[in-house]
């Protein structure tokens, strides 16, 4: 035996190639869902760092000390 094959009827060699190339499909599939989950979650989560960049600029801001302190006063 040279390691190859005995040949045979060319369905059996078909459909493992079939299912070669059908899992390759699910396995392509699913990395992109998966990469497309990651991109979501990082826009996301930047999304929420600005926001709460945003609203601790605003509290520290002068102006908003300079407010707070007329309220105080007032």
């Amino acid at each position: 035996m040279t390691g190859e094959e005995v040949s045979g009827p060319a369905g059996p060699k078909v459909l493992r190639l079939l299912y070669f190339v059908g899992a390759g499909v699910i396995c392509t599939v699913a990395i992109n869902k998966w990469r497309d989950y990651e991109r979501k979650t990082l826009i996301q989560q930047k999304k929420q760092l600005k926001t709460n960049a945003v609203a601790v600029e605003s509290q520290t801001s002068p102006d908003s000390a300079v407010a707070a302190v007329h309220k105080a006063l007032k």
